[in-house]
């Protein structure tokens, strides 16, 4: 007999198999940030972690960054309930949750060594799925072991009154977490307060879509006949293609560090899509050059205009193509694009900062303004 709690919607008999799940998967991590000299000294079943730090100085400083995944698996949820190829499509979910804080993160300068999530689902049932929850856990070890850091604790609730998927999707979770990062040398704080006209913008290529946009992917996918599982010209589903990982760019800015570069600004390539580069408030305008950017636009992108959403949409909502930008002085520009192809990124010299009216010149296309975000 289910006792009233569980009858109100907190059922632990279904939690707590998933919290141990996450709980092994999070001690097979705490000794990926021990490259950076961190390392977990507490890990304890409910209450966090400590971390005791072999390179601190009083002139260290400490980062954090909380970010939300979004709607991205919704995506995986109606993939699981209707593709039938018995996949979850939660491989690269983890990955993508973690990425939203930590490509953040390292955009101040700081490299990431910790990161606790919270998986809060609109019901215990959704906890209880043995085989989504493992496929989840790997992928939030993957991107751990990919970035150097632990996940030391993290927190699972069934909210019933808070969080409700729609329809078809029966429940999908909230996705969010902290990043913690250090800066061992403040020379390498990034604050952008540094980025002047005539930096260079370097760009890193994307996977894809990562997780931005993906309303706007949703609410065209369900008018189509089949809707994800609509056949794409390389042979992927449109829910395949969507749910690419999002890539992450701490490789880079690591190297970056390590060759000595003089970063003046960072930018992820996130909310408000191409227009992002112009998250400064001055009046800079960032003028991408006709030959500048990837020829090769991810197919995502471009089968979302076959749908009919107009370019401006487009470059206003999706990075097309372009994960990550650095800013850097011209005479940093080899030094930053080569700390990128050692890294194993695809890189172009996408433009330069000039004095203007704020926002973003893109060449490729009639050198069409962007308005800054938000605008």
């Amino acid at each position: 007999m289910k006792n009233e709690y569980a009858l109100a919607g907190v059922n632990y008999r279904k939690i707590d198999p998933f919290k141990h799940m996450m709980q092994e998967t999070g001690k097979r991590t705490l000794r990926f940030p021990n490259r950076r000299g961190v390392f977990v000294v507490h890990a304890p079943h409910a209450h966090g972690a400590m971390y005791r730090f072999s390179r601190w100085t009083n002139k260290s400083i400490l980062v954090q960054t909380t970010e939300g995944l979004g709607n991205k698996n919704w995506i995986s949820e109606w993939m699981y309930q209707h593709a039938g190829t018995g996949r979850t499509y939660y491989e690269g979910i983890g990955i993508d949750a973690a990425l939203m804080a930590v490509n953040d993160l390292i955009a101040q300068g700081a490299m990431p060594f910790g990161y606790t999530d919270e998986v809060a689902a609109g019901d215990s049932e959704w906890f209880s799925d043995k085989k989504r929850a493992k496929v989840l856990a790997e992928s939030f070890y993957q991107i751990c072991k990919l970035a150097g850091m632990a996940l030391p604790a993290g927190e699972s609730p069934s909210l019933r009154y808070l969080i409700k998927a729609e329809p078809p999707v029966k429940s999908a979770p909230s996705l969010s977490g902290c990043a913690l990062g250090i800066i061992t040398n403040p020379k390498l704080r990034i604050t952008g307060k540094r980025l002047r006209v005539g930096d260079v913008i370097i760009g890193a290529t994307s996977s894809g879509v990562h997780a931005n946009g993906i309303s706007l992917i949703i609410k065209r996918a369900l008018t189509l006949q089949d809707q994800f599982l609509t056949k794409l010209p390389n042979g992927n589903t449109l829910g395949d293609e969507t749910l690419i990982p999002t890539r992450s760019y701490v490789a880079w800015v690591e190297k970056m560090q390590e060759y000595g570069v003089d970063i003046h600004a960072l930018a992820p390539m996130t909310g408000d899509g191409v227009s992002k580069m112009a998250f400064d408030q001055r009046s800079f305008t960032y003028v991408i050059s006709k030959d500048g950017w990837p020829k090769d636009i991810p197919l995502i992108f471009r089968f979302m205009r076959e749908l009919g959403v107009d370019l401006k949409t487009c470059l206003k909502t999706f990075n097309w193509g372009i994960g990550y930008c650095a800013f850097v002085p011209r005479k940093m520009v080899n030094l930053a694009i080569d700390a990128g192809v050692a890294s194993g990124y695809e890189m172009f010299e996408l433009g330069k900062v000039v004095t203007g009216r704020r926002g973003v010149i893109f060449g490729p296309e009639k050198n069409r303004f962007l308005r800054p975000p938000g605008k």
